[in-house]
């Protein structure tokens, strides 16, 4: 019996080698998506064709800025703003430079957000969106002077504002210069809305810190795109501040929909429509 043992180890041991060299399966790079939520795996294919949707729990992925004006601005009618604006190290932050400029190779971006004036379904509108790819959409002095100027404009010409939001806060690399964004934009997002203009957020995945905190949270009408995460703290510090189980689906899109901080979900197949719809109405309405 222990000789039967033996001979079983021993098998084993010598089909070690090929097991090992024939267990790894040569699948190549970008085949598959799998859904952060769900855990649902798509063809790359299948999942690009959808808009990035996830096909079973409806989860909206993160997509950069190019495809973003591409899905919502006319076909060429996109105006850049402050295109060669970019960031300095205005506190010495150790290997900030190198950071930065890594990400402008990789991502083809100059900083963590684009801003233009362009037309959506026929109406002229200022329209900034954030690429979660830079730095995870940080907002550092350049961000907020982006938004910044790109109110201002607005304000001047009259137009809307349509602004994509998805960040992970301030950029804690610039120190204070980056904090006092919030108040700057925030003081811009007031001053076009004194003057009677429309201001439309769309909430996508993440907006979170100081982003949510200034003129995220400032739209006169506040949109998203579905299963969403909008906060801003993160869940595990609230717990523990407030010493509560949060419910499930806390800082989620539906749960702010259901708390009256959203004003209507909407999926990325219908968001150029639904902006469209707005943007027309506001106008109108301010004809007559």
């Amino acid at each position: 019996m222990l000789e039967d043992l033996f001979n079983k180890v021993k098998s084993r041991m010598a089909d070690a080698p090929y097991r090992e060299s024939h267990s790894e399966v040569n699948v190549p790079k970008g085949l598959w998506f799998k859904c952060p939520r769900c855990q649902t795996v798509t063809y790359e294919d299948d999942f690009e064709q959808a808009d990035k949707v996830c096909p079973k729990c409806g989860y909206h992925a993160r997509i950069s800025a190019v495809e973003r004006l591409a899905a919502t601005a006319d076909s060429g009618s996109f105006r850049e703003f402050d295109a060669g604006m970019t960031t300095l190290n205005p506190i010495g932050f150790p290997g900030y430079e190198i950071k930065v400029k890594s990400l402008r190779q990789e991502t083809g971006l100059r900083e963590a957000v684009v801003t233009g004036e362009c037309l959506i379904g026929g109406e002229r509108t200022v329209i900034g969106v954030m690429d979660s790819r830079f730095m995870m959409a940080s907002m550092g002095s350049v961000v907020g002077e982006k938004i910044t100027r790109a109110f201002e404009y607005a304000t001047e010409h009259r137009l809307p504002v349509v602004l994509f939001t998805a960040s992970g806060g301030a950029r804690m690399q610039e120190g204070i210069l980056s904090l006092m964004q919030m108040a700057k934009t925030a003081a811009a997002a007031a001053r076009h809305s004194d003057a009677g203009l429309l201001y439309v957020t769309v909430l996508t995945d993440p907006t979170t810190g100081g982003v949510t905190a200034s003129f995220a949270s400032l739209g006169d009408i506040i949109l998203a795109e579905p299963k969403v995460l909008v906060g801003f703290a993160g869940r595990r510090v609230i717990e523990d501040t407030i010493r509560q189980h949060l419910p499930d689906d806390f800082q989620s899109a539906e749960f702010l929909l259901e708390h009256g901080f959203v004003d209507q979900i909407v999926s990325r197949k219908d968001m150029k429509s639904v902006l469209n719809r707005l943007l027309r109405f506001h106008r109108e309405g301010g004809a007559k």
